[in-house]
């Protein structure tokens, strides 16, 4: 996945200003690596860091009683993650790299105090939070309702949707990063099971599949089969006032 700053990514949603998207660089100016697999935080760990993405993918998730494991969160570029941990004081999820990754930690404090002198950003942090739990919303929604063959077409369009907000050239064709048994812990299937979905796809001329690749061929009937909105971009962030110019 390509670099994506968090003040990029807030600049999606809001005109910065340079001091704005200055204060935000300097929050995630820490990097720390991470290899596909390796585990950041783990749940119930206490810490006082949240986390920005500056390259890869990261993913989410919680154990269940029964030991199976529950993808709440694919975290790309320019995300902001694990934010649990400022009310809770430790991490709710726990957060591995789904890719090789840059993350970058923000002390909460520090965050506290660049909200307290820039309220627009607070108000824009907590927007785009509201964006995310949308967007979980509606998969659990599916996962609860939808069949087999929805989940697996509508997580399709959310992961093409987001690799496509860090790299406007994606079109049609693109590499979704994930195993089956990853997407199936996300849509609460078997990989067994997700993979019977995916020939389905194919077999109706909905997708292609070569070599990891997958390429949509028919978007409308694809969305029409996810039978759930994607709403993951669909923040309206223009309430906010404009910013004051000493």
């Amino acid at each position: 996945m390509p670099a994506l700053s968090f003040a990029d990514r807030v600049g999606d949603f809001l005109s910065l200003s340079a001091v704005e998207r200055g204060v935000l660089a300097g929050l995630a100016e820490r990097e720390r690596p991470l290899r596909r697999g390796a585990t950041l935080v783990r749940q119930n760990e206490r810490g006082t860091d949240l986390f920005a993405l500056k390259s890869g993918m990261m993913m989410g998730y919680v154990l269940l009683g029964d030991g199976s494991r529950q993808i709440l969160r694919l975290i790309f570029p320019g995300d902001l993650f694990g934010t649990q941990v400022m009310v809770f004081g430790k991490a709710q999820q726990t957060l591995v790299a789904a890719a090789d990754s840059v993350v970058s930690p923000i002390d909460r404090a520090a965050l506290a105090n660049a909200a307290l002198r820039h309220p627009r950003l607070a108000l824009a942090l907590t927007a785009l939070e509201q964006i995310e739990s949308a967007s979980l919303a509606d998969r659990l929604a599916a996962v609860a309702k939808l069949p087999a063959r929805a989940r697996v077409a509508g997580m399709l369009i959310e992961i093409r949707g987001r690799m496509r907000r860090g790299d406007p050239a994606i079109g049609d064709s693109f590499t979704p990063g994930l195993t089956q048994e990853e997407i199936g812990d996300a849509v609460g299937l078997t990989a067994v099971h997700v993979n019977r979905m995916l020939r389905q796809l194919e077999d109706q001329a909905l997708i292609a599949r070569t070599g990891g690749r997958v390429t949509i061929l028919d978007e409308a009937g694809l969305r029409r089969a996810a039978g759930r909105n994607d709403r993951g971009e669909g923040g309206d962030l223009s309430w906010l006032p404009e910013v004051q110019q000493a």
